[in-house]
């Protein structure tokens, strides 16, 4: 068996009502582009970022009345470990087809509100990137279509920067 790395999981329940910590929680969890293992249950690859971020949350749990706990695990094969990262990986790739998507319409659209759209989608990539720990192809499709959209605005693109718009 092939060593796995380390992953760090929350393991979580809140009350039902109020409903407001239950819809945060689930939309902190989404920003970080968190696995979904089971019901309460989420993992990160483990890093001193995702560890943090995730015993912050516990925290906020615990204080909305419900109950939380961060662990450190290792999936118990290789193959587990490749599904994770692949679930993560698609959900990364849809999230840049989205943006590609964007900015090839911005590209067709009004040239007045391609400025304003060209922030708001760099804003995009960056959120997109902070989550992004297995990267797909389709990172370099999105990249490309930001730098064109950059081009069209009249604004630089940085020189020698692999795939980063």
């Amino acid at each position: 068996m092939t060593a796995t790395g380390e992953w760090v999981l929350l393991s979580y329940r809140l009350p039902r009502e109020p409903s407001g910590p239950r819809t945060t929680l689930w939309r902190r969890l989404r920003r970080l582009g968190v696995a979904q293992l089971a019901d309460g249950v989420v993992a990160l690859p483990a890093d001193a970022r995702t560890r943090e971020a995730l015993e912050w949350l516990a925290d906020d749990v615990l204080a909305a009345g419900g109950s939380a706990g961060t662990w450190t695990a290792r999936p118990g094969t290789a193959a587990q470990e490749r599904e994770l990262a692949a679930g993560l990986a698609a959900a990364r790739a849809e999230e840049y087809r989205a943006l590609t998507a964007q900015c090839t319409a911005a590209l067709e659209g009004p040239e007045s509100e391609r400025p304003r759209v060209l922030r708001r989608l760099r804003d995009e990539w960056r959120a997109i990137g902070r989550r992004d720990f297995f990267p797909p192809a389709e990172r370099d499709a999105a990249a490309a279509a930001l730098r064109a959209l950059a081009t069209a605005v009249g604004e630089p693109v940085p020189a020698g920067r692999g795939s980063r718009p």
